[in-house]
Order: C-alpha cells, then sequence, then structure tokens
C-alpha cells in the first residue's frame, strides 16, 4: 500500500473529493481513486437507490458493455456488507478474478460493487480500506436518494416508466404466445401431431423474440400508422388463426407518423384489449381498429359477449394511457356486447425545464447568496450563525444539483438570476 494512504489527511481528501461528485459521477469518481488503492480493469455497480439507472460500469469498455443486470444480482447474493471478497465469478459473460464490495447502510437499500482487478490476489488492508470507503460512499447516495431534487426526480420517474412499459411488454408478449399455444392445444382443426409441433414452433419463436429484446435498438424514431399496425397484425397473427373467436384486424384510417413511444403503446394497449375480449365468455366476434383523428389516436375494440360486468380495462393498459395524456371511452350494455376505445395523444408535452434556483431549498439559497458575495465558508458561517462544517455540507449539495464543480461556476451560473443578500444574523 502506498505510504499516503497511512496518512487521515490523505483519505479524508479521498473522501472529499468522492462525496462531492455530482450522482451521474459517483462511480467514476470512486473507481478513480480506488484505482490508487486497487489497481483494476473495470468496476461495475448495481444499487436499489436509483431507479433512473440501478446499473453503472466504468472501465474497459470490451467488459463495459456485456456487463448485465442478472450479472450483478448473482454476485451480490455472493456479496456480505461491510467486507470486501475476492471471488471468481462471471462478469460480462466471462469467469473472472473479481473483487466484491457490498453495503448495507442504515438510510437507503445499498449497494454491490464488483472489481476486476489487475492483481489476481489483492492484499488485505487495500481490501479491508476499499470495504470502508464503499460503505462512506454508500451511505452517501442513500441519503441523496432519500431527499432527490426535482429534476432528479423527473428522470427517476420516466425512468421508472419506461421500465414498466418493457416489463408490461414482455408480460404481454408472454401471455399472447400462451394465450396462443392453448387455442392451438384445444383446437378441434389439428391432429395431435399437429398440434404439438405447432405448439413448439410457437414457443420457440417466442423465445427467439424474448432474445432480440435484449438487443434492441433504443434509439428513438417514428413509425408509419400501416407499417405500426402491420406489426400489431404480424403480433396477433397466430392468434386469431388458432382462436375460436372470429377476430377482424381493421387498417388504420389516416396515415401519419407516429412517434415510436405512441407506436409503441398503441400495440400494447391493443393487445391487451385484445386478449381480454377474448377471454371474456361468449365472445365469438371482435372488431379492433385505429383510427387517426385530428392530434389523437382512436384504438378502439368492439366485442359481443353479452357479459360486461368485467369489461373494465386492465389496470396495467390504464398506467400507460394516463401516463401518456389519455383517456378511455366505454361502451358496455349487458346482452349487446362492450366497445372499448383509448384515446391517444400523438405529442406529449414536455415537462418545463427548471431553472437553477427551483432546485435548492431556503437554505442553500441563503448559501449560495453568500458565494455570489464572494464570501468564504466561515464567513458565511458567521453571517447565518452556522457552523463552518454545515456551510461546506450546503456548498456540497449547491454543487451537485447545480452540476457544477466550483463554487466559481455556481455563483457564474446564478449572476444574472434575483438572489437576496446573504443578511447577518444575530445568535
Amino acid at each position: 500500500m502506498d505510504a499516503s494512504w497511512s496518512d487521515p489527511r490523505h483519505v479524508l481528501d479521498v473522501v472529499e473529493r468522492t462525496l462531492s461528485a455530482p450522482r451521474p459521477q459517483l462511480l467514476s469518481r470512486f473507481s478513480a481513486e480506488l484505482g490508487k488503492l486497487i489497481p483494476h480493469r473495470a468496476a461495475a455497480m448495481q444499487t436499489g437507490d436509483c431507479p433512473r439507472s440501478p446499473l453503472k460500469v466504468v472501465g474497459d469498455e470490451a467488459i463495459a458493455r456485456a456487463v448485465t443486470s442478472i450479472e450483478l444480482q448473482h454476485l451480490g447474493d455472493r456479496s456480505e456488507p461491510g467486507k470486501a471478497l475476492v471471488v471468481d465469478g462471471v462478469l460480462g459473460g466471462v469467469e473472472r478474478r473479481l473483487v466484491l464490495l457490498a453495503s448495507a447502510p442504515v438510510v437507503g437499500r445499498g449497494a454491490v460493487l464488483a472489481v476486476v482487478p489487475e492483481d489476481a490476489e489483492p492484499p488485505s488492508a487495500e481490501l479491508e480500506l476499499a470495504a470502508q470507503l464503499w460503505h462512506i460512499l454508500s451511505t452517501d447516495a442513500g441519503r441523496r436518494a432519500t431527499d432527490p431534487s426535482p429534476d432528479i426526480l423527473a428522470g427517476s420517474l420516466a425512468a421508472a416508466s419506461a421500465r414498466a412499459q418493457v416489463i408490461t411488454d414482455l408480460g404481454q408478449a408472454h401471455a399472447t404466445t400462451l394465450a396462443t399455444i392453448l387455442a392451438v392445444l384445444r383446437s378441434g382443426r389439428l391432429s395431435d401431431v399437429g398440434a404439438r409441433r405447432t405448439a413448439v414452433d410457437l414457443a420457440a419463436g417466442a423465445l427467439l423474440d424474448l432474445k432480440g429484446v435484449v438487443d434492441r435498438d433504443h434509439a428513438v424514431s417514428s413509425e408509419q400508422a400501416e407499417a405500426a399496425f402491420a406489426v400489431l397484425k404480424t403480433q396477433l397473427a397466430d392468434l386469431v388463426r388458432h382462436t375460436e373467436v372470429d377476430v377482424d384486424l381493421v387498417d388504420p384510417v389516416g396515415d401519419a407518423s407516429l412517434p415510436q413511444d405512441i407506436a409503441h403503446t398503441a400495440r400494447t394497449l391493443t393487445r391487451g384489449l385484445v386478449l381480454a375480449a377474448v377471454g371474456r365468455p361468449a365472445t365469438t366476434r371482435l372488431r379492433a381498429s385505429w383510427r387517426l383523428d385530428g392530434s389523437v389516436l382512436r384504438i378502439t375494440v368492439r366485442d359481443d359477449s353479452p357479459e360486461v360486468a368485467d369489461a373494465i380495462p386492465a389496470r396495467g393498459l390504464t398506467d400507460r394511457l394516463t401516463t401518456l395524456g389519455g383517456h378511455w371511452e366505454v361502451d358496455a350494455v349487458p346482452g349487446w356486447g362492450t366497445t372499448i376505445t383509448a384515446v391517444l395523444p400523438l405529442g406529449v408535452a414536455e415537462p418545463p425545464e427548471l431553472r437553477p434556483l427551483d432546485r435548492l431549498n431556503p437554505r442553500e439559497l441563503e448559501v449560495l447568496s453568500g458565494i455570489a458575495q464572494g464570501l468564504r465558508n466561515r464567513q458565511i458561517a458567521e453571517h447565518l450563525q452556522l457552523s463552518e462544517h454545515t456551510v461546506k455540507f450546503h456548498v456540497r449539495n449547491i454543487l451537485d444539483k447545480l452540476d457544477v464543480s466550483s463554487c466559481g461556476e455556481a455563483a457564474a451560473l446564478v449572476r444574472d438570476l434575483p438572489l437576496e443578500p446573504v443578511a447577518r444574523r444575530s445568535a
């Protein structure tokens, strides 16, 4: 171990530099400091405190590109909070010698870090110090997660929505496949051998589709309404072919370019409504259609089931629709059937951009005012009747929330914004 690590001031400097990093840079900053203690090729972290991006990887691109959340989950099961373990495990699809660091702080859900060391057997003293540093960082990260700024919260909600979208889509894809396989096995039109062969082909195709989800392109794009609906027809083709219900999929009336998230959501809503209609008692016919009506897309599924008591869209579908500003129109008449229309806006208004000062609480605004006046931490502490340590704490939060690296940058960022001068308080 480098002799400098025996100096408490050096260790405290490392802690201060690491904790002062903005949240998106925490792992890269910690990896840089850890590299001076335990040289390593890559580091991968999975945390329970960040819904926006729970998996983060830095270092060797060849390793970083291949790391998966499942690998970190398995490694987390083998880790011990508060300890640094040297194990052989899979990271980036390859069996490697790894150093596992895990934490279970009082605040937050903790995190696990997998490091690919240069040395297969790092010294025990370095490992012990690394575990202590990781615990400090995880505790601070958990504290930050309990009080996110509005912009961080907005991003987390958006990420959570995207994650829910993926889960819903995968669930519906599996439900469609299972419903289709059951329809095949129950069908009187196929022999036993033919039914088994068809069911096997459907299952194999579903597995290939599932594998493709992992590698799909995340780039934002658009689809023509006709092309988007054609994809839906392909997804439902096997169900339409093998179910006893007469399913009529009507091509869109009017063509336009749909944002990909809208097209994706439209297919999800349509599949969900079709599956629900097929599952209702005594349904013999159903009709699904899209219609572009000005600034909205109207998705309508109509069935003839006389049982309408359960003709309420599933909560998961409702959440997807309302998140994008849409709503349902339901016409259910006992004995006649049900017509459900999802009205989906073609565009979603972007939330207004937060002004820098909106991210700060009143105390942080007071400290920032002192910074803008050119006062030092000690002077600000005297004016506000605070300890200098408390002022340093607020300064670090201010730099984090404003996403700047120095007090000078913070002062420059708010130079033209209205800010009350910091006033001296009496004890």
